[in-house]
């Protein structure tokens, strides 16, 4: 099941930043989780994203380490992705599109493999169990294009534990909150656009990458708040 805003959709510029886009999907998601519900960002746009989430819905937080397989010329398009649990997919229709061959193909993964295994060490603090069986998983990231790495973290939140997987994104293509929705229990998506062209981007006034300095800021403030907390 889709859930969106239908007065957002097919528009452009209507977040300020991620930020202001997690607090639309924090409202869209208030009375909607069950219990044991557990938010999941996956770095690194996801982040800003699932932290006002997390905060408005005082849930547990954590990130799920996933990143696309990108070619050596290009960072922005992808033809695969590598999950924090090690499994890799990669899209046959994508590296066509791309001509990616098989030594490309090869080094990518390394590539992308090195680059999960840091990330599960710095931002989860070596731990790539991000969920408890029977809990629910929140996925969030920034937005879908293709929604590829979203479906390797579905599968790899499922695999884990997860008893039901739940995706948050604030904006994405008709096309791709489909396919995820095909995988996904319920996708909650603000603003669905359709059209020949899609970019995340497009939804949000200011926008930016978000380096691995700035993600492990944003986590050790939300941890904090947490073991301050006196529910945490």
């Amino acid at each position: 099941m889709v859930r969106e805003l239908p007065e957002l959709r097919d528009r452009t510029l209507v977040f300020r930043d991620r930020r202001e886009a997690g607090e639309v999907l924090g409202r869209m998601l208030e009375g909607q989780l069950p219990a044991r519900a557990k938010i999941l960002a996956i770095p690194a746009g996801g982040v800003p994203v699932a932290v006002p989430i997390a905060e408005a819905l005082e849930l547990p937080f954590d990130v799920a380490v996933v990143s696309k397989v990108t070619p050596s010329w290009n960072s922005e398009v992808g033809y695969g992705a590598v999950a924090f649990d090690g499994r890799v997919r990669l899209d046959a229709k994508s590296m066509a599109c791309l001509r990616v061959d098989e030594r490309e193909a090869r080094k990518g993964v390394e590539r992308t493999l090195a680059k999960v295994r840091r990330r599960v060490q710095s931002l989860s603090e070596g731990s790539p169990a991000v969920v408890t069986r029977g809990d629910t998983a929140v996925l969030v990231d920034d937005g879908l294009a293709s929604g590829f790495t979203m479906m390797i973290a579905i599968e790899a939140v499922r695999d884990a534990g997860a008893s039901g997987v739940i995706v948050a994104i604030p904006t994405g293509s008709e096309s791709a909150v489909n396919r995820v929705a095909s995988s996904a229990d319920e996708v909650y998506c603000a603003n669905v656009r359709t059209g020949w062209s899609f970019a995340v981007a497009d939804a949000y006034e200011s926008w930016f990458d978000v380096d691995d300095a700035t993600l492990l800021d944003m986590l050790k403030q939300i941890r904090l708040s947490r073991t301050r907390s006196p529910a945490g």
